[in-house]
């Protein structure tokens, strides 16, 4: 008989591992509290306008292929992808502008303005990316690895050498690049996973060969085609979702998760996966006692966001698909947020016009842009009022009028505005947290919380708060992962 897995949540690790256990021969149900699959790829409608809520950058799409061609199927099919020229812009308060493009040819014109040995220093620091992302990807991210002692398990000495481990991803990026533009934009590819630059450990600078090497997607239409490719898919497998099924509790017995409850029913398992958050699923699904959740402190969640979703009645020519807006001064900026906990007075500011690649996502003229600053989870302690995030809201549009985008106050004819109490009510994410747990060395070296629980044997997690984290294809690799590592304790 067929074993009985329920996933709680249908976001997009809780997906992953829903098709690859189907697949698998298990019988999957997914219990999902919202009313649409996708989790974070959210989406908004509105005069015209499509916002992308959540995720707005496509990265590694072999990872996505990889669920389709499990079962003898084809993305293209499915889900559409095309690439995004230049990869993203960068603008600097001076008038600096320096376009990314994945043609190294293009990147050494890019670069000749600030001397000869700019583009050498760079793709130096390119080189370096590459050897932690080799190393990296071999384990940590196809192996599942999930601790310190999995790591000295999978590879032998000289492996463990070469990885960037002791030093801060600031710290390494400075050491190969002497232009302060560059070591900018280079911290700031730490925002796939809502970190510092300045605490999380060297070999997250592997980000930028995520980038340069397997390039950067865009869905046309929008992302959230993406979760509708794969409910499709899920259909055809005959994996049945329920909607509006918030769980209140899972039940369990002689550490054991035997069940949840929806609704007042309850409906019995063998094995549960929570793409809930790993402390959320703890705190809230099993009340489990102030010593056991101090365990998991280690795991701070990442950082939060202001979503501020506007369109404008005209679009801006110097703005590409993908925009960042620097700090004047970003270790002061990741400081503020990151160990202070407070709302940035100068932020590093990320705005996407999709528009500039695909002209059905506005009405004609005219222009949707979502701008995201990264801002502190919920602090319980010292809680911000909806007030304090819609002054910080204005001194991002401060900050954007500042840069070029003249008058855009003036402009704006539709305004949508989530804040770290939105995100957390819609997701039920720990304190607000987009991007799951932070990458910190000095808490947790990098590593998230492992895919099984370590109280209950048959309670597996997924999703951007554990191993390997945050971002579309990295939950999409947790979920493939959980999969295989339920499949191997089964076997014993």
């Amino acid at each position: 008989m067929k074993k009985k897995v329920i996933v709680i949540g249908a976001g997009l690790g809780g997906i992953s591992a829903a098709i690859m256990l189907k697949i698998n021969g298990y019988d999957v149900e997914i219990f999902e509290k919202n009313e649409k699959i996708g989790g974070k790829l959210n989406l908004i409608k509105e005069k015209g306008y499509t916002f992308d809520l959540g995720p707005s950058i496509l990265t590694l799409p072999q990872y996505f292929r990889s669920l389709f061609e499990a079962s003898g199927k084809n993305m293209d099919d499915y889900i559409k992808i095309e690439k995004v020229r230049p990869h993203w812009r960068n603008f600097f308060e001076d008038g600096t502008v320096i376009d990314l493009h994945p043609d190294m040819e293009e990147m050494k014109k890019e670069l000749k303005k600030f001397g000869p040995n700019t583009y050498k220093e760079f793709k130096n620091f390119l080189d370096y990316s590459e050897k932690q992302y080799d190393i990296l990807a071999k384990g940590y991210f196809d192996n599942g690895l999930d601790n310190t002692t999995d790591f000295m398990k999978f590879y032998d000495l000289s492996a463990v050498f070469k990885i960037d481990m002791f030093r801060t991803m600031h710290r390494s990026a400075a050491k190969y690049m002497k232009n302060p533009y560059l070591v900018d934009i280079m911290d700031y590819f730490i925002k796939y996973v809502g970190s510092s630059a300045y605490q999380a450990p060297g070999f997250m600078n592997l980000m930028p060969t995520i980038q340069f090497r397997y390039d950067l997607w865009y869905v046309p239409g929008g992302m959230y085609n993406i979760a509708l490719g794969f409910k499709k898919y899920m259909g055809e497998l005959g994996i049945k979702v329920h909607f509006n099924s918030e769980v209140s509790q899972m039940i369990s017995e002689n550490n054991k998760v035997t069940g949840i409850e929806v609704n007042g029913e309850i409906h019995k398992a063998d094995i549960i996966v929570s793409n809930m958050e790993v402390i959320p699923a703890y705190k809230k699904l099993l009340n489990e006692d102030k010593s056991f959740m101090k365990k998991l402190d280690k795991f701070e969640p990442s950082c939060s966001g202001l979503v501020i979703d506007i369109g404008l009645d005209i679009q801006y020519p110097q703005l590409a698909h993908h925009n960042f807006i620097f700090s004047n001064h970003q270790e002061d900026h990741f400081n503020r947020v990151f160990k202070d906990k407070l709302l940035p007075d100068d932020p590093t500011i990320y705005l996407v016009d999709a528009s500039k690649s695909d002209p059905s996502v506005a009405p004609e003229g005219c222009s949707g842009l979502k701008i995201l600053p990264h801002i502190p989870y919920i602090d319980e302690k010292n809680p911000l009022t909806h007030e304090d995030y819609v002054k910080c809201k204005e001194i991002v549009l401060d900050k954007l009028e500042r840069v070029g985008l003249t008058d855009l106050r003036k402009h704006i004819v539709y305004e949508h505005f989530l804040t770290p109490i939105d995100i957390q009510k819609m997701y039920n994410s720990n304190k607000g947290s987009i991007y799951g747990v932070v990458s910190d060395l000095r808490k947790n070296f990098g590593f998230k919380a492992p895919k099984q629980s370590s109280k209950y044997s048959n309670l597996y997690f997924t999703g951007g708060s554990v191993n390997p984290g945050g971002g579309m294809p990295m939950v999409l690799l947790c979920g493939q992962n959980v999969c295989k590592l339920i499949i191997k304790n089964e076997k014993g």
